[in-house]
């Protein structure tokens, strides 16, 4: 038994990792000469630890045990106290996002007629799901419109860089559809589910140097893991046996009995054409939106804005120009030079494409304006940088779900996806995921 890993970003680090840990042979194939993938930690000449993507990490017990295995412990960096507070803005001003369900209904956050569609929500009779249904559908059946425009529509374009109208709840929050079967109302199936757990929130964290540490690590402790090599076909000379081709080689002369594929869809359709033209087509449909991260550093005397939080969102229906920003500096002091405030912000995503590919100075002073305007800053910053993602986030919509079944009846030809448009798009759930399947694999081999 010996497994190809085609990509070698979050997944298919983790899942080569637990199979060396397990005693299965494999090889690791990644395209560039940098390890991590969506997981860059750039440090600025300037003194500015930046990330290009994950800028903090919700610690699961999956991811803690890893980072003990890496012995990366001592790296772990805990996110400030406020970083419990989050912002959206209303009406053109920043107002702190209750907390909990009991706060939305004492806030001043969402209108009385809102709060009355809450306390109505408790009387909810169980339902069957609807099939199909988005994420945006599911919240306005059950709270109606406000909380989807203030709530909703800037939390997933937060955590998915998409539209909540396109977005499917079964791909996205699962949980919900089963707590409306089971209970009716989803606030009385929440309360009822965190009975017993105390309220305890998972820790926001993030590692010394950057979250490209945790890639940096894994990729240290492999063995057969094969940096600058683009795997540019798979053949299949008998059933259940794979070879690779990569540039500049027809042959890497191995044969495989698993490919596992931790690369986005476009990239795996490319791949799979020639052997399975209709799953690759299906791979192909789906969408990854641009996505522009724009850095702007500012003296703090100069910000009269208390940042006092993670950051803040911007609703589309504000119709800004950035989908909210990060407040890095609040998070993390010690990632800029004493005396300045560091703001990253969210340009592009489903809801705001336009914007994320426009020329990079427009984009800097568009933002810099945004932020003057909203947290009252005075003069120029101190620095501004960029980052641009082509191709950002896999969208869990209709296109999706369509790849994910022309591809599942692979997994009996030997062929298996680790990347996060199977696992998730959080990196406790890529590790979690990548685990799961290290384990199937070793198992597969008894």
């Amino acid at each position: 038994m010996r497994i190809a890993i085609i990509g070698g970003g979050l997944t298919g680090l983790t899942l080569a990792y637990y199979l060396q840990q397990a005693g299965v042979a494999y090889d690791l194939f990644e395209a560039s000469e940098r390890p991590g993938g969506n997981l860059h930690s750039p440090q600025d000449l300037a003194g500015y630890q930046l990330e290009a993507g994950p800028n903090s990490l919700l610690l699961s017990p999956e991811l803690e045990e890893l980072l003990t295995e890496l012995g990366l412990q001592d790296a772990i960096q805990e996110a400030a106290p406020v970083s419990q507070h989050r912002y959206v803005l209303r009406h053109g001003a920043y107002q702190a996002l209750p907390a909990s369900p009991p706060k939305l209904l004492t806030s001043s956050f969402f209108s009385l007629k809102t709060k009355l569609r809450l306390l109505g929500e408790l009387l909810r009779r169980p339902a069957p799901p609807v099939p199909g249904e988005t994420i945006a559908s599911f919240f306005e059946r059950h709270f109606g419109p406000e909380v989807v425009d203030y709530a909703v529509n800037p939390f997933v374009a937060g955590i998915y860089a998409g539209d909540p109208k396109e977005l499917l709840l079964s791909l996205t929050f699962p949980q919900l559809a089963a707590l409306e079967q089971q209970y009716g109302s989803v606030l009385r199936g929440f309360a009822a589910s965190q009975k017993g757990k105390g309220g305890a929130r998972r820790r926001t964290i993030t590692l010394r140097g950057g979250v490209q540490t945790l890639t940096d690590a894994l990729a240290a402790r492999l063995t057969n893991y094969h940096l600058g090599h683009a795997i540019t076909g798979i053949s299949q000379p008998a059933p259940n046996q794979y070879t690779v081709a990569a540039t500049g080689q027809s042959d890497l002369g191995a044969t495989y009995s698993h490919l596992a594929l931790a690369v986005p869809t476009y990239a795996a359709a490319e791949l799979l054409r020639p052997l399975h033209p209709a799953a690759a087509t299906a791979l192909a449909t789906v969408r990854y939106p641009p996505m522009t991260l724009v850095y702007s550093a500012y003296d703090r005397a100069a910000v009269t804005h208390p940042l006092v939080g993670f950051g803040a969102l911007n609703p589309r229906v504000e119709g800004t120009y950035s989908a909210g920003s990060i407040w890095t500096s609040s998070l993390f002091p010690d990632r800029v030079p004493a005396g300045q405030v560091l703001f990253t912000s969210f340009v592009g995503g489903a809801q705001f494409a336009r914007q994320a590919q426009e020329p990079e100075a427009t984009q800097l002073a568009a933002v810099h304006q945004e932020l003057s305007q909203l947290y009252g800053i005075e003069g120029a910053p101190r620095w501004q940088g960029r980052y641009y993602w082509p191709r950002s986030i896999p969208q869990f919509d209709q296109h999706l779900a369509a790849a994910r079944a022309a591809f599942a009846p692979l997994a009996a030809t030997g062929i298996v996806a680790v990347a996060n448009w199977q696992a998730g798009v959080s990196v406790p759930d890529c590790v979690k995921h990548a685990r799961n399947v290290s384990r199937e694999l070793a198992g597969s081999k008894a």
